[in-house]
């Protein structure tokens, strides 16, 4: 109970017990009036709206508070360029954004991720930032809002219909350029090197878990490298489903508010900012009412991720034992991994990719709900999929960076113990069946389990291959060698 006191006690008291109740401005909107605290940049909605939503205490992400920034640059450039706002006030808007895309002020978005639907709170947080710093920019005390105004002047021709949207397309294409492409492009490398440098290194393969014909090591990280590398090539291709901007259309896609050459001029605008070839879509009531950009986006993060979890369990399963299991290959040892067993190391980061990608998976199930939510001309649902898909590329990007530097880039093979598993498989018996037939190797690989015998022994005592026939047809490097494609 003491937890949930804490959190529901109301912002400004909060606020104010810590600055002293002298300290603040009074501010005004169509409900009435507010104290805020005279050092905040916030405004009156941000304050009614922490107070309504003390759910998660989880603040908006910084990716995401730039892309509204650079949305909010772009239009009071063209704006301003217009003559829809003087270029005193377009300038000044500029120069805050400006400000806080360098670091400022980063303490100020305080809205809470669940929040009033569409996500008007969170652009209202924005909104009276930017308006707030921009007066005091040009020599006026905050919450003045007769000079710059945060719905008159920084929102100009905007609304959370259309200024969201976008900001979900910009924040996820920042988090992938900056976030999960290098990522990606790192892991590929490193499981290419460990594919050179394993290739010689003969394994037992396992199917069903159980012994299967022999495969290269090197082999199966190539196979890893070219998994991710086909995961690259889905997301960018999602990735441009995201270039066609709905900004512009204002509350229901009909422009209302905006002059004829700023919807082109926004666009053009952002592109040069982003450094993506984004467009305004072809139908912006469209661009505002459809979620499915996003939709497609989260789902091929989820394939991603699908895949994953699966190389981090073969990760762990290769690297079992040390005495116990298979043992194959030794994952670098970064943390002790048990607070009573002296000596034990774990496979921590193969552990933690799993989570992280069940994560992932978990946010693409909500994104998809969320993105059938919407009625009629809005889907109020998109601070939900605004965190979710842009918070599954960051941690995915950041899972794949440390996998790869404190895990892939240092493991290690157990060269002995792969040749051994790969001589002793009962699988081996595959490759008589051109020879023997397979019923005779069928009975050749019971009587091998049942007696301990080897495979060649028992071939050669019944006299169905000599020797130099058996020494071709299990030749162990031939037969893990993958075939030749075009």
């Amino acid at each position: 109970m003491v937890y949930f006191d804490s959190l529901y006690r109301t912002f400004d008291d909060r606020v104010m017990n810590q600055a002293g109740n002298s300290n603040y401005r009074i501010e005004k909107d169509s409900m009435g009036e507010r104290q805020i605290p005279v050092d905040a940049y916030f405004g009156i909605q941000t304050l009614r709206a922490t107070e309504n939503f003390p759910i998660s205490g989880i603040k908006p992400l910084s990716t995401y508070v730039d892309a509204c920034l650079l949305i909010k640059k772009a239009t009071a450039i063209a704006n301003g360029e217009l003559g829809c706002i003087s270029t005193e006030i377009s300038q000044a808007i500029v120069q805050a954004a400006d400000e806080i895309l360098q670091g400022k002020l980063r303490e100020q978005f305080v809205v809470d991720i669940y929040q009033a639907g569409a996500g008007t709170s969170h652009h209202m947080n924005v909104n009276e930032v930017l308006a707030n710093r921009a007066l005091e920019i040009l020599g006026t005390e905050k919450g003045n809002y007769q000079k710059v105004n945060p719905n008159d002047h920084v929102n100009y021709g905007q609304s959370t219909n259309d200024v969201i949207p976008t900001a979900i397309r910009i924040g996820s294409l920042l988090a992938l350029e900056h976030s999960l492409y290098p990522a990606l492009t790192e892991a590929i490398a490193t499981l290419k090197q460990k594919a050179d440098q394993f290739q010689d290194i003969v394994k037992s393969g396992r199917t069903h878990l159980q012994d299967a014909v022999p495969v290269r090591l090197g082999e199966g990280f190539r196979a890893w490298a070219h998994i991710l590398s086909d995961h690259h090539k889905r997301i960018t291709t999602a990735e441009q489903d995201l270039y066609a901007l709905g900004l512009g259309g204002s509350a229901a896609g009909t422009g209302l508010n905006t002059h004829p050459q700023y919807c082109d001029r926004v666009a053009q605008l952002l592109s040069e900012l982003v450094g993506k070839p984004l467009r305004p879509s072809p139908h912006l009531m469209a661009a505002m009412q459809s979620m499915s950009p996003f939709v497609s986006v989260s789902g091929a993060l989820r394939n991603l991720a699908q895949d994953l979890v699966k190389i981090s369990h073969d990760l762990r399963l290769m690297d079992s034992g040390p005495k116990t299991g298979f043992k194959e290959i030794q994952l670098p040892p970064v943390q002790p991994g048990s607070s009573i067993m002296p000596g034990k190391y774990n496979p921590v980061m193969a552990e933690m990719t799993s989570m992280v990608c069940f994560q992932v998976m978990g946010y693409d199930s909500a994104i998809a709900l969320a993105a059938q939510a919407g009625q009629l001309e809005l889907n109020v649902m998109m601070p939900l999929i605004a965190y979710n898909l842009i918070h599954s590329i960051e941690i995915l990007g950041n899972t794949i960076a440390v996998l790869s530097k404190f895990c892939l880039a240092d493991i290690t093979a157990k060269r002995d113990r792969c040749l051994e598993y790969a001589e002793g498989s009962l699988a081996l018996v595959t490759a008589l069946n051109p020879h023997i037939g397979y019923l005779n190797a069928a009975a050749i690989a019971k009587e091998s389990l049942e007696t301990g015998k080897s495979l060649r022994e028992i071939v050669l005592a019944k006299g169905l291959m000599n020797e130099a026939e058996l020494a071709q047809v299990l030749d162990l490097e031939k037969m893990s060698q993958l075939p030749q494609t075009n």
